[in-house]
């Protein structure tokens, strides 16, 4: 940017002929300035600073979780920034979880072989965490490149191979890249040490099973979310917690997967004993929280929390949920049509969400594509994958939910619990009956 500024005659300053000669070329100067030395200030234009903040990898503001690696790379995994110091923690706590979610662990999910097996390569110290960065990587051991070469050349109906290229002009074509479900195993890693925070600070316990397979629809009634075990949830392949649905369920699975085909279905999750006050108005509401994280998972079409669409069908006489005092002198609701939020901040109840998740998209079905290269073409995509990823996802939603609250438990710490509480409104977000009472955020 280039500026005049008439300035007085200074000692040693050039003259204004020298300034017309050597400066200004053949431009004329009115007379009126004639009198004063023109200086021409030049002003560098420099560009303003750009700064790229993590697209998309990371999770959270206090308890911050990146995952890395891809589904036929070296390995895959997790750091996560904000664990609180002095956690008990192993890779036992995160194995449990990542065996849930591991694939060929039943004739319903992918055939591909992996252990999974996790290593912890820093932030921990004598089996505590120490308060620094903890990483966490899984090695990939049963890859099929060749698999894909198909896909190389054409988009799979449905898949993230086409818009992946829209995006960025350049994908990672074997096992779908970042794409793949696989990547998840860091959200997993992640969601057991979460998990073991709420655990052990607050009593809370994040809890999820399959409650809808294909058509199979399991009645709300028949579970009953006070007393639904993780053992109950367990005890099958499919992951419901009613014996006599989840044959039906897993009969829905087998008649598809040999034919080639594929069918999606819901789970539903639950957060028991979660303190009072997690949420924040207006943007950061708690079920828009949960309802981001969950949605982030691959093959996700759908969420809803308390009584969700089915709401929308009563009158505000019919879904209000009537307060009372029960016999503790706690504030209670004697319905919970709201799902365990109202306003965006949990009310003490029984936290209950459902995701929806679609039928897998590969499929070894012949469809009609196109190539990259613009060319309409007959696909039948090979590869190992699952008929149905709803039992495969528990784990994930379990572990998405559990990154919400505990990212949430620590904003509620930080912002509200600075000074003494008010008792006759408020509760301690520590439990009296937590089981360590020495772990503190």
């Amino acid at each position: 940017m280039t500026s005049f500024v008439p300035t007085k005659q200074f000692v040693g300053a050039p003259s204004s002929s020298d300034i017309r000669s050597s400066r200004l070329g053949s431009l004329q100067l009115p007379s009126k300035l004639s009198s004063c030395n023109i200086h021409i200030l030049s002003r560098p234009s420099h560009p303003k600073r750009l700064e790229i903040q993590a697209t998309g990898s990371t999770y959270g503001n206090y308890f911050r979780v990146t995952t890395f690696g891809e589904s036929h790379g070296g390995g895959v995994g997790c750091i996560i920034d904000g664990c609180p110091p002095r956690l008990p923690l192993s890779e036992s706590d995160m194995q449990v979880e990542l065996d849930r979610r591991r694939p060929g662990q039943s004739r319903i999910t992918t055939p591909r072989k992996e252990t999974d097996t996790c290593k912890i390569s820093s932030g921990t110290a004598e089996g505590l965490t120490t308060g620094s960065p903890i990483k966490v990587e899984v090695p990939n051991t049963d890859q099929r490149g060749n698999d894909y070469s198909e896909m190389s050349l054409a988009y799979r109906p449905s898949h993230a191979d086409a818009t992946y290229d829209f995006k960025y002009g350049v994908r990672s074509v074997q096992g779908g890249g970042r794409s793949s479900a696989r990547e998840t195993i860091g959200r997993v890693a992640a969601g057991a040490v979460a998990k073991k925070i709420l655990k052990l600070y607050s009593g809370a316990e994040v809890l999820a099973y399959v409650s809808q397979v294909h058509q199979v629809v399991l009645p709300e009634d028949l579970i009953d979310h006070q007393t639904v075990t993780l053992e109950q949830i367990e005890s099958n392949i499919v992951r419901c917690p009613d014996p006599e649905y989840a044959e039906k369920m897993i009969a829905a699975i087998d008649a598809v997967r040999v034919r080639g085909d594929s069918v999606g279905g819901v789970v539903t999750c639950i957060v028991r004993n979660l303190p009072r006050g997690l949420g924040t108005p207006v943007f950061d509401k708690l079920e828009a929280e949960l309802a981001k994280a969950c949605m982030s998972l691959p093959a996700t079409k759908g969420f809803e929390f308390g009584s969700g669409f089915a709401g929308t069908f009563m009158t505000g006489s019919e879904h209000n949920d009537e307060f009372y005092m029960d016999e503790h002198g706690r504030i209670r609701t004697r319905t919970n049509r709201s799902g365990g939020i109202q306003g965006g901040i949990s009310n003490g109840e029984v936290i209950n969400m459902r995701i929806a998740f679609k039928p897998t998209s590969t499929i070894s079905r012949k469809q009609q594509t196109v190539t990259r290269d613009k060319h309409d073409i007959e696909l039948i995509a090979r590869g190992r994958h699952d008929p149905c990823v709803v039992p495969r996802a528990v784990p994930m939603v379990e572990a998405m939910v559990a990154l919400v609250l505990v990212d949430q438990l620590m904003a509620q710490y930080a912002q509200c619990m600075m000074f003494p509480i008010n008792p006759e409104l408020q509760e301690p977000l520590q439990s009296p009956t937590s089981e360590s009472a020495e772990v503190t955020l």
